[in-house]
């Protein structure tokens, strides 16, 4: 059995067809596994109205729906990426490819608020094994500037999801139902079951016996749980209120805690050295107000379109779909514009049109035209999105040694969706207890203001590394 790292090695002499063969089922996977997982993380969105009138519970239970997926997506993506390095990235995607299956299924069925929200936390647990193994897979079978333009149409149909979701929720809800929205994750998982099942030979690449981080697990969960109900409970509760203080202390502890072990921990899930490498620690730091924005953003965005403009779920999916199709047109190109040049300016420029996107959203109001107040905001957003998300991946994954990419890439995934969690958990604090106008303003000013923080921290901490110098572990420049 012929393992990855042995055909990567050969691959001079490896037959063009035969890797390029191997390259385009890699590429299949990934984009489809990764797909997926981060469908789910935004499908919901235009479902959400749908699911509370059915299930009820109001606007606690519509951001449970969206963070509990994300809570555990996001703390366990980081054991992941070490079960991924450890055990072989093409197993670990199955067992999170059957997973995520069971979960969307158990999802679909839901008869209340409370066994949709479970279900949502566990189909985070299996989601969370689909994305850092496909990216660390596209990293070991390319190279150089193929490897940046793989990352580009990764990242562009990755990030296309979190735009497109709101259509592919909108459709289901009109025309079927909210529980189609889960049940659709099937159709994907059966197509690219076989293709994964023929990368069955690169388990072979699986590290050595590491021990699996569960106490820092345990402690992420812990925190980010404890922090997220906090914020998420203070728009039915005051500050002072136990509902709201208790957890938010607990999760404060657990997360300092979490620090600490993993800085002790010989085996940590989330390597604190790995922050020393200059663009790792702020490419980052990018990530988290940059991902951070864009859910917020889409998060308020969608639920004004339906709630308080009136569109249908389908209207409102459609009236995103522009900056979906510039993402989708524009990434690769992109991702290999920054392989040739760099990643600096493009992590620069991109945040800010996409900050300008949002700042034309304030022209929004009932009646709602969609041609002057939604269109032009769409198409500037979109275009951003586009200049800013393969060159911000490939400026991380191209910054750790390769045999550390799973370890890499859901470090980075992690921080992503760990900031959509945070940021969708004060979105009640930023628009008040009911959707208005003046909340959808409040938002798009909250959502440019950390775009235009993503590009600060893009041009004052990205560096264009040269083609000879190895990462540099230190802060310094």
């Amino acid at each position: 059995m012929t393992s990855a790292a042995d055909a990567s090695a050969a691959g001079a002499d490896a037959p063009d067809a035969a890797t390029a063969k191997l390259q385009q089922r890699v590429l299949v996977v990934a984009i489809v596994a990764s797909f997926i997982a981060f469908l789910d993380g935004s499908v919901v969105n235009l479902a959400l109205p749908a699911i509370e009138r059915e299930l009820g519970g109001g606007l606690v239970v519509q951001q449970w729906v969206v963070d509990a997926y994300l809570l555990t997506l996001g703390a366990l993506i980081l054991v992941a990426g070490s079960l991924s390095d450890s055990f072989g990235r093409a197993r670990v995607l199955r067992w999170g490819l059957a997973g995520f299956t069971l979960t969307s299924v158990l999802c679909g069925l839901a008869w209340n608020g409370e066994s949709l929200i479970v279900a949502r936390g566990l189909q985070g647990i299996a989601g969370a094994m689909l994305v850092p193994g496909s990216l660390a897979l596209i990293v070991t079978v390319f190279h150089g500037a193929e490897q940046s333009h793989a990352i580009g149409k990764w990242s562009g149909w990755t990030s296309g999801a979190i735009v497109l979701a709101p259509l592919i929720g909108g459709l289901s809800v009109d025309l079927l139902s909210w529980r189609v929205v889960f049940f659709i994750n099937v159709i994907p998982a059966i197509a690219i079951w076989p293709v994964l099942g023929r990368l069955r030979g690169m388990d072979g690449m699986a590290g050595s016996t590491r021990r699996i981080d569960i106490r820092g697990a345990l402690l992420a969960v812990v925190g980010l749980g404890g922090a997220v109900y906090a914020f998420i409970e203070r728009g039915t509760f005051d500050w002072d209120s136990p509902q709201v203080y208790l957890p938010l202390a607990l999760g404060a502890t657990a997360l300092v805690a979490f620090v600490r072990h993993e800085a002790r921990s010989p085996f940590p899930m989330m390597p604190l050295r790995l922050f020393r490498i200059r663009n790792f620690g702020w490419g980052n730091l990018a990530t988290a107000v940059i991902y951070g924005a864009l859910s917020l953003g889409f998060f308020v965005l969608g639920l004004y379109l339906q709630q308080v403009a009136g569109l249908s779920a389908t209207a409102a999916g459609f009236a995103l779909l522009p900056s979906t199709l510039l993402l989708l047109l524009l990434s690769a190109k992109m991702g290999s514009l920054a392989g040739t040049i760099g990643p600096r300016w493009f992590m620069t420029g991109g945040p800010l049109l996409c900050a300008a996107g949002f700042l034309l959203f304030l022209a929004v109001q009932t009646p709602l035209d969609f041609l002057s107040q939604v269109l032009p905001g769409v198409l500037v957003f979109g275009l951003g999105l586009a200049v800013t998300v393969a060159p911000l991946t490939a400026a991380i994954l191209g910054a750790v040694p390769p045999e550390e990419a799973g370890i890499g890439s859901a470090i980075n995934n992690a921080i992503a969706r760990i900031a959509g969690l945070v940021t969708i958990a004060f979105a009640g604090l930023i628009t008040g207890p009911v959707l208005t106008t003046a909340g959808l303003r409040d938002a798009c000013y909250v959502t440019a203001a950390l775009f235009v923080a993503g590009a600060v921290l893009s041009a004052v901490g990205i560096r264009n590394p040269t083609a000879a110098a190895p990462p540099v572990l230190t802060g310094d420049e």
